[in-house]
């Protein structure tokens, strides 16, 4: 039975504590002798993360319980944290940045030295056949000023000197891989100011006897070109994903040339802010797993070791990551509209698949799920943008007759990134409460070509603010939502992006910024050290470009604000400081206007303890509620709003 409700005010079972609860993030997995190995991240205990091993017997047994955390802080966004190589692990310890090796039944032993604040930092890691040595990246903080990012070498047993260098000189190193008789390595590196999917180059160089390599060569990239993904197949051929035709493309190396092996306007591969990032791997007939991504959506297909038509495989999911291939299996991460990315294990001649972990215990709620439609419209310049709507959808309740939704305006982070259509409970809270959802894949966004990606380049808080204040109008206009109660919120970038609309539009009635940036000077003075350059693309070369840099940050326009804000932000944030949000909240509140600002202590760049997930959306929930005058369904702890 249906009940009659505001917008805003439907109960749901979809509650913050549905959220968290059995919740873990899946990612980095791997497949060997040894089985199937992913790693979780788990908000009920503090965010810690920990590698389970699937046995070929499939049971399941986490190989570091805690208190170990395995987490890498290289480039503060981290990625590939552990390795299993015959049986014995090597992992990163967030605690203190050491690599660990643990044989079976043994605990963890550390194998590179205790330096003071955690100072040499690990990740990426392969291992030579013989499991002599370990290449890795290496970030080094112990001087004063930019870390130093190097290759090392690591004994696998123990190094006393916490590797030695084997390539320098670079700005950042990437995805060192090791062929498979482990006399040739292969990485990515790139220099400031360019990000990694703006220009990179593709190196190698032999491995000689003693661990040490020969002299290195350029075998790929040039100016305007963005090589990522380098991988051996089993027979010794290198492997590439360039944009070198405006599309992130597979390429093989034979005779010296690059031969591109299914040329086509879609993406193999996805934007490498995290380390280990992987969306193709060999099977046993020598043929390629690989995930692509066209107009919203990915697919996972198999190409032969030819090259040509892909063979795309039909399975209930529309996204995929962290592809591993051994012999005839595959094993990723993978979601969809009703499923949270989980571990997924696929036969590669059979095309049966399993999930072997969920990324939560409940999935999708029957009935209270709303589906993404994808949509497009006119957005900055004319120019085509794609986003995802979610109508309203609540099997137990309507809204009165003639009323219309409020719209939430969700700006992903990056803002090199995109919006996946995979099921996420955070957002299924909103639209099971009555609330529209419009995920926008503003110019900049990632899985439409280099053209699209480059739109946002010298024109962040221009473009993206436009396409999003577009994409608003379009949906009021088609009289979808209530063009008086628009909201957009955004974390990160998105949090940039979100200030600035609600600074330099007039569209939006209300926002929510989560560790979000109001100060692009701030930003560009007093950031970590992948991202310290990110912003001469996206506004101008810093200093000489300052005034534009003042022109586009919100903190310097708060006379324009003209509705209520809420922040968020972590303590211990180094991608964008506390000092941020406290700035942009004191603003506010000076000027007069509806505010709140919630700091979670022990928080970096993104909410990882469950309690404060909980507390975050409950109390932006509180937030609209106070400021549009419904009531919630659920009972939260109030929020103190200066100014209303």
């Amino acid at each position: 039975m249906s009940a009659e409700a505001p917008y805003g005010s439907w109960p749901s079972p979809i509650t913050s504590a549905a959220l968290v609860a059995e919740v873990v993030g899946v990612s980095d997995v791997h497949m060997g002798l040894e089985g199937m190995a992913w790693k979780e991240g788990r908000p009920a205990e503090k965010g810690r993360s920990t590698v389970v091993l699937r046995g070929p017997d499939g049971r399941l047994q986490e190989l570091t319980p805690a208190p170990w955390n395995v987490r890498t802080r290289a480039q503060e966004y981290g990625g590939r944290s552990f390795l299993l190589h015959q049986g014995t692990l090597y992992f990163s310890h967030f605690a203190d940045q050491r690599l660990y090796r643990a044989q079976p039944g043994g605990a963890p032993q550390p194998i590179t030295p205790d330096v003071a604040c955690a100072a040499l930092r690990y990740a990426d890691a392969c291992i030579t056949p013989d499991g002599r040595f370990l290449f890795a990246v290496r970030e080094d903080h112990r001087a004063q000023g930019e870390a130093i990012t190097t290759l090392v070498r690591v004994n696998a047993t123990g190094d006393t000197e916490g590797g030695t260098v084997v390539a320098q000189g670079c700005d950042f190193y990437m995805a060192p891989r090791l062929s498979p008789d482990g006399t040739q390595l292969a990485w990515m590196q790139w220099h400031h100011p360019h990000m990694p999917w703006d220009e990179t180059e593709l190196m190698l160089a032999p491995v000689l006897a003693d661990g040490s390599l020969g002299p290195a060569q350029q075998v790929a990239a040039g100016p305007g070109e963005a090589v990522v993904q380098p991988l051996w197949s089993p027979a010794g051929a290198l492997h590439m994903v360039s944009d070198r035709n405006g599309w992130w493309n597979l390429y093989r190396l034979e005779s010296g040339v690059w031969h591109g092996l299914c040329p086509m306007e879609a993406e193999f591969a996805t934007p490498p802010w995290q380390f280990g990032m992987a969306s193709y791997g060999f099977d046993a007939q020598g043929g390629m797993a690989c995930a692509w991504q066209h107009e919203g959506r990915m697919r996972l297909s198999r190409l032969d070791a030819a090259g040509g038509s892909l063979h795309t495989y039909e399975l209930p999911f529309q996204w995929f990551g962290s592809v591993q291939v051994h012999g005839d299996e595959l094993l990723c991460v993978a979601g969809s509209p009703w499923q949270e990315m989980s571990v997924m294990h696929l036969h590669l001649r059979t095309g049966a698949h399993q999930v072997l972990k969920r990324g939560a215990a409940h999935g999708a709620e029957p009935g209270f799920t709303s589906v993404p439609q994808a949509i497009s419209y006119a957005g900055s310049g004319g120019h085509t943008t794609h986003a995802l709507y979610y109508p309203p959808t609540n099997a137990q309740a309507h809204a009165p007759v003639g009323e219309k939704p409020p719209l939430l305006v969700l700006s992903h982070g990056g803002p090199t990134a995109c919006a996946s259509p995979v099921y996420r409970p955070a957002l299924q809270y909103w639209t099971s409460r009555g609330f529209a959802v419009l995920d926008v894949n503003y110019g900049g966004s990632t899985g439409y070509g280099r053209a699209y990606r480059e739109r946002l380049k010298g024109q962040w808080g221009v473009v993206d603010v436009e396409d999003c204040a577009r994409g608003a109008r379009h949906l009021a206009e088609q009289g979808l939502v209530d063009g008086r109660r628009l909201i957009i919120r955004g974390g990160s970038a998105g949090g940039f992006t979100t200030l600035a609309a609600l600074t330099f539009t007039e569209v939006f009635a209300a926002g929510a910024s989560l560790y979000g940036i109001g100060d692009l000077e701030a930003l560009a003075r007093d950031t970590h050290k992948f991202e310290s350059r990110y912003l001469d693309s996206l506004i101008g070369p810093w200093p000489q470009a300052a005034a534009l840099y003042r022109a586009r940050s919100p903190i310097h326009h708060t006379a324009q604000l003209r509705c209520p804000i809420i922040l968020f932000q972590g303590s211990e944030d180094l991608a964008v400081p506390p000092a941020q949000s406290r700035q942009m909240h004191a603003a506010v509140k000076a000027k007069g206007l509806p505010v709140a600002y919630i700091e979670f202590e022990g928080e970096g760049h993104g909410f990882r303890q469950a309690a404060n997930i909980r507390r975050a959306i409950d109390a932006e929930a509180y937030f609209y509620a106070q400021v549009f005058g419904f009531e919630l369904a659920d009972a939260v702890e109030p929020v103190g709003i200066d100014n209303l």
